[in-house]
């Protein structure tokens, strides 16, 4: 398996009355881009937002660090992200 980042783009209804196009970073794990596309589809905020895909990266290596993604059995199908708020930083 590999990581994908999917930047998806969609129109908020709710601001601004869906004037403006908002994005989001969305991220999969898949075996291809191909099955990346998929799985980020079937993912419930993207087809609650109607989102569209504007671009994809796979994640290989960063800062020197390859990224080698191992399954968790305990915690199928999950997505935890462990974010900062801005202001905290």
């Amino acid at each position: 398996m590999k990581l994908y980042m999917i930047h998806c783009g969609f129109y908020d209804r709710d601001l601004c009355e869906g004037i403006y196009e908002s994005h989001v970073n969305l991220f999969v794990a898949a075996a291809s881009f191909d099955s990346a596309k998929t799985r980020v589809r079937e993912n419930l905020e993207f087809q609650k937002k109607k989102m569209h895909i504007d671009g994809m990266q796979e994640v290989a290596l960063v800062s020197g660090f390859n990224i080698q993604l191992t399954e968790n059995l305990e915690r199928p199908n999950e997505t935890v992200l462990i974010s900062h708020l801005h202001r905290d930083l």
